[in-house]
């Protein structure tokens, strides 16, 4: 968590994010990680099924982030996450 946390402002990729009403991915741009933990831990109440949700940041293969840690994040850090 503290990892994430110091690298909030990191670009980060959002997949694996399904539109219900289309029942198709959702094209997500690339955000900073701050943004994309709140947009994973929020998004179930915009109508988006998250079961297969990841972030992704820094080098892809180091760096991860399930639905349940960007709840987790959310809900530890809250707005810190947004500051720059």
């Amino acid at each position: 968590m503290a990892a994430a946390l110091a690298a909030k402002n990191e670009e980060a990729q959002i997949l694996g994010v399904v539109d219900i009403t289309t029942g198709s991915d959702a094209k997500i741009e690339p955000c900073r990680l701050g943004e994309a933990i709140q947009f994973v831990a929020n998004a179930s109440i915009l109508g988006y099924d998250l079961r297969a949700a990841m972030v992704f940041y820094g080098r892809p293969e180091l760096h991860s982030l399930r639905r349940r840690d960007c709840e987790q994040l959310w809900s530890k850090y809250g707005e810190t996450l947004l500051r720059p």
